[in-house]
């Protein structure tokens, strides 16, 4: 509720100036007592100059979304391209991908600490961590985080995020990184086609229509290097990978609905906790039983772990949060624009062959993608606009047959009298 009354406030404190000064004018003009035509004329300007006002307001805060729009999207893209990138050059030093994604998953502890220091600068009702941490303890329910919410609502959750990105990082392994990008974008099928059998989402035709570019896209993709087991492996755990995220953020949606900001940072740095205390002995075991294994811990490329975390928190932290500060479509754009990125690195520094049904698979997949971005009254503001343009071209018919035939009643019109002027 403080939220939504810091976010009304403004609004009023705005207002209410435009409201003194219209009483203001109001008497001023009934000391004066102008006539009815200037009375007029004064009205219809300072109307015009308050819905001027009002446009200028709104293109300004428009402009500044997109211009936020832009570096969020440069954001997204570079953080996401750049880690996929980075995990690749750390495997030919580091062959472990599950204890990168293990070590990647505890930076999320950083989540709360992050998004608190956000609100000391920002609210202006400031509250302690304690306090913070017990109201954003809320969302998971009357009783907040307990033993069992935790074993419950966080603990699945928790493995849904260290299955997808683990399944993501084998997959650099087998193939290369533009094509686990691109097949990573079909998670946005996925999560509609789940959504509409699982929480009975609105049917769109358009959105199969997605979906089925995307089926197709991962088709063509296997045939693209032949259908060889590495490559079809690869793919396969990309797919696996996508299908997790997209049960993540069905079930997120079902079980837990939507989360404010805090409430988010506080989920996301509760899977860190659960993956230091339940997730560690993996790693380990995968040590000494040498799957994962490596001579020293000198030898481990430090470096490239914790600037691969960086880059993985820095994409989380702008995909969860930037929705404040710009309009979503945007930052999913990011999430797309990467393939052409890792495209062109892959091309300087692999031996990655972008033949006609690679190429083709990378433009379905992508269409699909953009065509998932739409909202779901796109058809209605179609309508609409077609409809407006309609108009405007009958309109624009009349109006040039008029001037020629109208000249001799207007000046039949200007000929005779006026009424009005007898009234007076």
């Amino acid at each position: 509720m403080k939220k939504h009354s810091a976010r009304v406030a403004p609004l009023s404190a705005c207002n209410s100036p435009v409201l003194t000064l219209t009483k203001v004018e109001g008497d001023e003009r009934s000391r004066e007592s102008p006539a009815p035509a200037e009375a007029q004329m004064q009205a219809g300007a300072e109307g015009g100059g308050r819905v001027s006002r009002c446009c200028w307001k709104c293109s300004v805060t428009q402009l500044k979304k997109i211009f936020w729009g832009v570096a969020v999207v440069l954001g997204v893209c570079s953080s996401w391209s750049g880690s996929t990138q980075l995990a690749k050059l750390t495997f030919k030093k580091f062959d472990a991908p599950f204890t990168l994604t293990w070590f990647a998953t505890n930076w999320n502890f950083l989540f709360f600490p992050l998004y608190y220091l956000g609100h000391v600068f920002k609210s202006a009702e400031k509250q302690s961590p304690k306090q913070r941490y017990r109201e954003c303890c809320r969302f998971f329910g009357d009783n907040g985080l307990t033993l069992k919410v935790f074993f419950t609502k966080a603990a699945p959750f928790g493995v849904l995020w260290t299955l997808t990105n683990y399944l993501y990082l084998h997959a650099i392994k087998k193939i290369n990184t533009t094509d686990v990008s691109v097949l990573f974008c079909c998670n946005k099928a996925f999560v509609f086609l789940l959504s509409w059998i699982v929480l009975r989402d609105r049917f769109m035709g358009v959105r199969i229509v997605a979906a089925i570019f995307a089926i197709a896209g991962i088709v063509m993709m296997t045939y693209a290097d032949g259908f060889h087991s590495h490559s079809v492996i690869g793919i396969a755990l990309v797919v696996g990978s996508a299908s997790m995220s997209a049960l993540y953020k069905v079930l997120f949606k079902l079980l837990l609905g939507s989360a404010k900001f805090g409430e988010a940072a506080l989920f996301l740095s509760v899977l860190a906790v659960f993956n230091v205390l339940f997730v560690t002995c993996i790693p380990v075991i995968l040590y000494f039983t040498k799957v994962e294994y490596w001579s020293s811990f000198a030898v481990v490329p430090w470096g490239n772990l914790c600037g691969f975390s960086i880059l993985l928190l820095t994409f989380n932290i702008l995909l969860n949060f930037g929705i404040a500060i710009t309009y979503p479509t945007l930052i999913s754009l990011g999430i797309v624009l990467s393939v052409p990125v890792n495209a062109v690195v892959d091309h300087y520094t692999s031996e990655i062959v972008f033949n006609s049904v690679r190429v083709i698979a990378i433009v379905i997949i992508g269409l699909g993608f953009l065509l998932l971005l739409l909202p779901e009254e796109w058809d209605v503001w179609v309508i609409k606009l077609l409809t407006r343009l309609k108009v405007r071209k009958k309109e624009e018919i009349p109006e040039g047959n008029g001037d020629i035939t109208s000249g001799l009643p207007n000046k039949s019109r200007r000929t005779r009298p006026s009424m009005s002027s007898f009234a007076h």
